[in-house]
């Protein structure tokens, strides 16, 4: 018998019922653990149902403990990518270095993986779905915190009371919006903004990546193995987030051309098939900074309370984390007050040395001007020809799971606590 089961049997019992939103990497980890630990979860969707394929996406250092003990585990190993090499490109398409990923990167060959970000989420959400409650097609309209709980009415229609809600809707959290206050309060612009896309993979690319680079720009060919499509991405410094382009996709196709008119390589044919892509995504690169994660019964996790950005690589890794350290505080104590702080105390060191690395990945990936250029190829060709010694990640690393023990008082006919 399971604790859920045991929590069922509890005469009088109630368990406690916890709203989440978003289904995505942080969503379905948190419902895993909270499932575990016995709470009755529901997870709210957006989308009509769960986003296959998608980008790469790192699972790296303390995340790998957490899936590890979640079982999927060798799921993934099943789906890694294992990229072969990374090759770097100056402005006129002539090799400035050709490399393994995790030189570049910081990863640890043959520990960390690299899968498709469907992949994940597929694995995620077959390991809780039979447990959970999804409701696909749906969001939050709006939210009313009282002592008893919090009252929630839902855009497609019909209101629910919970004990809690959790927001793991992204870096653009609309619950984050309802209860912590406009994005911009959060939000930290890091000078870039990028379109990613799939097209024809007419460059004969297998399980690598290729990189041109010119002061402020970049585009990036990405094969994640040997298929018809390969992933292109198109980078860009600019001072200031381009806003009036956020809700108008052809603006950003105007605006991303307009920033690579004068390119070489293969960037006009990137271009193009920017023009008729259908599955265009565009965003600034940025990170999510706040002061507190939880305010009353309402906390965030993942990219909605930490995002990264992904020139740390470690924004699935830290939602992964997060859900596995919220769910634990919660089921280790009954006050959700002190259970989010707990979360917070255990978790923020470990968030903003993740957050750190952004620096790093700057200068590395996307360097602004022709000096720090002409550096970061000095850089690659001396990486090429004496890799470095293996020395570890401390930052991705750097918290050891806790084990916890959930409270006997985590099923209670109480509303009032």
């Amino acid at each position: 018998m399971t604790r859920t089961d045991e929590l069922r049997d509890v005469p009088g019992g109630r368990r406690r019922t916890v709203l989440i939103s978003g289904a995505s990497i942080a969503g379905p980890a948190l419902a895993f653990w909270l499932n575990r630990y016995g709470f009755a979860v529901t997870v709210v969707e957006k989308a009509g149902a769960l986003r296959s394929g998608g980008y790469p996406i790192d699972v790296r250092g303390t995340a790998l403990d957490v899936v590890r003990r979640m079982g999927i585990l060798p799921r993934l190993r099943d789906a890694h990518i294992d990229l072969r090499r990374l090759t770097f490109l100056d402005e006129d398409g002539a090799e400035v270095a050709s490399l393994a990923p995790h030189t570049v990167t910081g990863g640890v060959a043959g520990a960390d993986l690299e899968v498709r970000r469907g992949a994940l989420a597929d694995a995620l959400h077959s390991a809780v779905r039979d447990d959970v409650e999804f409701l696909f097609d749906d969001s939050i309209d709006t939210l009313d915190q009282h002592r008893h709980g919090v009252d929630v009415t839902f855009r497609r229609g019909g209101s629910r009371t919970f004990d809690l809600v959790v927001g793991a809707d992204g870096l653009h959290s609309h619950t984050r919006g309802l209860v912590f206050g406009p994005e911009e309060r959060f939000h930290r612009y890091l000078g870039y903004c990028f379109a990613g896309f799939t097209l024809p993979n007419t460059f004969g690319l297998v399980r690598e990546t290729t990189m041109w680079n010119a002061p402020g720009r970049a585009a990036v060919l990405y094969a994640v193995g040997d298929g018809d499509d390969v992933h292109g991405f198109l980078n860009f410094a600019r001072p200031q987030p381009p806003v009036d382009a956020f809700r108008d996709p052809e603006a950003q196709r105007d605006l991303v051309e307009a920033a690579f008119a004068d390119a070489g390589w293969e960037v006009p044919g990137l271009l193009a098939a920017m023009r008729t892509a259908d599955d265009l995504f565009f965003d600034v690169v940025s990170q999510i900074r706040m002061p507190r994660w939880a305010d009353g019964r309402v906390a965030l996790v993942g990219d909605a309370a930490y995002a990264p950005s992904f020139l740390t690589g470690q924004g699935s890794s830290l939602a992964l984390v997060g859900a596995y350290m919220l769910a634990g505080s919660l089921a280790a104590e009954r006050d959700h007050t002190l259970a989010f702080a707990a979360y917070e105390r255990d978790s923020r060191t470990f968030v903003t040395l993740n957050q750190d690395l952004v620096g790093t990945g700057d200068a590395l990936l996307f360097p602004t001007t022709a000096r720090t250029l002409k550096e970061r190829n000095a850089l690659l060709r001396g990486l090429a020809a004496t890799p470095p010694a293996a020395e570890g990640r401390p930052a991705h690393a750097a918290l050891v799971l806790p084990e916890f023990t959930p409270t006997a008082a985590l099923s209670s006919g109480r509303t009032d606590v």
